[in-house]
């Protein structure tokens, strides 16, 4: 099976975030995915069964679970299939809830990503979890249900920058969400709003760069700045960014750049 690994949202080898690709000639059962993301180790592997010219089947695994939507690891699957395929220019992804995502590379070697725009719910944030991330205080907490995120809005993207979580800590404080997402609005010139992922109940410990908490990231600060189109800053150790458009009532883009660092073959 040709396996890669790809840096997502970054133009940088070992930055952004790393994602393996299973370029795949069948469907895979679903536990034979879970053991080679195990194998791979990342916070994400995505693997691809081409059905047509332009058309695949995209499924995500962490080392923990199957992910529905995951936005690096879509980049980094486009990425690879551009550089195999260089006539294509516009291909879909069809994911395990059958949603579909057109994806299109730019003449800057950028990549285009039609994605879902969710909304948020007002969410109460316990204590325990707030004293876990190190945070004393919160802006807003809001609740996104597709993904099962809790964003936590805080003032300070450096308190956003410096945050060193207890984890074993975080994990306990609570037992029906995915991850928790905390952002800021960004004091760099070049971007609008900063944010970090912290997901140890479904991933690793923190996703380096994550494109699919920005399905609701976006439209939240959207909100808040009165902008459509805006520049995200992702403040983990690794660093990446990306840019988002708001686009139709339920759509958005995200668009960013990614680099192939290993090619190689997984026997099996």
């Amino acid at each position: 099976m040709k396996t890669y690994i790809v840096n997502s949202f970054t133009n940088e080898p070992f930055k952004g975030n790393p994602a393996g690709v299973c370029i795949t000639t069948e469907e895979l059962e679903a536990d034979i995915m879970l053991s080679i993301a195990k194998e791979l180790g990342h916070s994400e592997t995505t693997f691809v069964f081409q059905q047509n010219e332009n058309e695949f089947l995209i499924r995500f695994f962490s080392p923990k679970m199957e992910i529905p939507l995951c936005g690096h690891a879509s980049l980094a699957a486009s990425k690879v299939i551009f550089e195999q395929n260089q006539s294509l220019n516009i291909i879909q992804f069809t994911n395990i809830q059958n949603l579909k995502l057109k994806i299109e590379k730019n003449d800057d070697n950028t990549i285009q990503m039609e994605f879902p725009k969710y909304a948020t719910i007002p969410f109460t944030v316990s204590n325990n979890l707030l004293s876990a991330l190190g945070i004393k205080e919160v802006i807003n907490c809001v609740y996104n249900e597709e993904t099962k995120i809790m964003l936590l809005h805080i003032k300070d993207c450096i308190v956003l920058q410096n945050l060193t979580p207890n984890f074993e800590a975080l994990y306990k404080s609570h037992d029906s969400i995915n991850g928790v997402l905390v952002t800021a609005l960004s004091n760099k010139s070049d971007f609008d709003f900063e944010s970090r992922y912290f997901w140890p109940w479904s991933g690793t410990n923190e996703d380096p760069v994550t494109g699919a908490t920005h399905t609701f990231l976006a439209p939240y600060w959207g909100a808040i700045l009165g902008k459509t189109k805006m520049k995200s800053f992702q403040s983990s150790k690794r660093t990446g960014f990306l840019e988002v458009n708001l686009l139709a009532e339920d759509k958005m883009s995200i668009t960013g750049c990614a680099k192939i660092v290993l090619e190689g073959k997984l026997k099996l």
